[in-house]
Formats: structure tokens, C-alpha cells, sequence
């Protein structure tokens, strides 16, 4: 018998999926889904999404891509923002408890918001990650430490924050389209902007649209993901070499 007579089987699929995630589901239960239809290669995420959050999540499928998890990190973030001012969170969104806030005054009207956005809000900033997260405090995830009833002190750090446009706001609800660097907590904006007016602030709804290149206009719902995932599903790797040298 002959090699051409026992062929091997295909190899697994490697390359990015632009997945648009639902409401309700983690950023690991997406994983799961995906390399359970591709044949389970190596998979990862670029970014994590919260349940509560919908949008772009860029899947990473094989070696050469899942190598590039750390690169499509530091790309540039875009979120759609939904706010309200009226109260705070214990968890600075939907799922915490909330505490109602009046303004001492008439509601900040658009033009005061807008004015406070530009002259606070854009460029580098310091921001302080909310105490519901998975950053690490001594080798443990800030959001159990919390749920223990021992909420960590964390200290501010530098954040960059490109552009900050009101889409739309009718109070308490404000909606803004934001384009920010690695690392920034929207939910923690949400919260900072709040107090900067003088009001409350949590976090209502958060979609991302685009991280870097990668954009939900590109992107598949997880329902209409087809039961096995092929090469020609993925973005290949090579569009990030591409994207370099259109750069350079």
C-alpha cells in the first residue's frame, strides 16, 4: 500500500474568525463552540468580552495564529457605550446593586457633557479598573476577592483614550462611541465620567465594533456558525503582515 492509497486527514484550520457575541454568553464559552466545529485546534481569544457585553470577539485558530493573540491585544479598541447617570453600581454595570443619585442641580445638559468628554476624557488618562474584574492581586482575581467581601484597593493606571463622540443622550441616558487603547475599562469610564458630573454612572450596555482591523461588519453570529469550520471559514494570518506593511 502506497501513501496515496491512506491519504492524512485534512489539516486543522488556522486563522482568525471575527465572531459577533450574544448577550449572556462568557468570552470561554465562544472558545468552546468555535474548536468544538473546527475540529478543536488550538483556540484562543484576543480580548475578553463580559456576558453582559456583545460584539467583536476575535477567535485565534491554530498555532501561527493563536501566536498572535498578544499583537491583536494592543490594537485599538471601538465600543458603542450605553451609560446611566441616575445611580452607581456595586459592580459599575447592570449586575451590581445600585444606588440612586439626584443631581444637586438641573441634569448636565449635552453641551456640558460634550465639553467635559474633550477637556477630561481624551488622550492619556488614568483610570482605576473596577473591583469587579479579573486583574490579579497577589495571584487572585480582584472580582473574587470582592465576592469575599474583601474588595482590593487598585491603584489608577495609565490609560489612552482616542475619541469620545455623544451618539446620543436624553437623561439619564447617555450613549457615546468610544476609541480607546489597550487595557481601558469601559466600565470604569462610565463611572468616572459620572462623577466628573457630579452624578451617578454605571455601565447599561457595551458592544464593541471594532478591535484594529477587525470590525462586526466581518463578523459571523454564533448561531449561524456552520457546524464544521474550514480553512476558508478564517482570516488568514498573512492579513496581519499586510496590514504592517500598509502601515509602513
Amino acid at each position: 500500500m502506497t501513501g496515496t492509497d491512506n491519504p492524512s486527514p485534512d489539516p486543522l484550520p488556522c486563522g482568525f474568525l471575527v465572531v459577533d457575541k450574544p448577550l449572556g454568553i462568557s468570552s470561554m464559552g465562544v472558545v468552546k463552540a468555535v474548536r468544538w466545529r473546527a475540529g478543536k485546534p488550538r483556540t484562543g481569544h484576543a480580548g475578553t468580552l463580559d456576558p453582559l457585553a456583545t460584539g467583536v470577539l476575535v477567535m485565534c485558530l491554530g498555532r501561527q495564529a493563536t501566536r498572535c493573540v498578544p499583537r491583536i491585544h494592543d490594537m485599538p479598541k471601538r465600543y458603542m457605550t450605553d451609560i446611566a447617570l441616575d445611580a452607581t453600581s456595586t459592580t459599575e454595570d447592570l449586575e451590581g446593586d445600585l444606588t440612586p443619585i439626584e443631581p444637586a442641580g438641573p441634569p448636565p445638559d449635552r453641551e456640558a457633557i460634550r465639553e467635559l468628554l474633550a477637556a477630561r476624557f481624551i488622550g492619556g488618562i488614568m483610570q482605576r479598573p473596577p473591583v469587579f474584574s479579573a486583574m490579579q492581586i497577589d495571584g487572585k482575581r480582584a472580582y473574587k476577592l470582592a465576592r469575599q467581601g474583601k474588595p482590593p484597593e487598585l491603584k489608577a493606571r495609565p490609560v489612552v483614550i482616542h475619541s469620545i463622540e455623544i451618539v446620543q443622550y436624553a437623561w439619564p441616558a447617555l450613549t457615546l462611541d468610544v476609541r480607546c487603547g489597550k487595557g481601558t475599562y469601559i466600565r470604569s469610564l462610565a463611572r468616572d465620567i459620572g462623577a466628573a458630573l457630579g452624578v451617578g454612572g454605571y455601565l447599561t450596555g457595551l458592544r464593541r465594533t471594532e478591535v484594529g482591523m477587525f470590525t462586526v461588519e466581518q463578523s459571523i453570529r454564533l448561531d449561524d456558525l456552520p457546524q464544521t469550520i474550514g480553512q476558508s471559514d478564517l482570516i488568514p494570518v498573512s492579513v496581519l503582515t499586510e496590514d504592517n506593511q500598509t502601515r509602513g
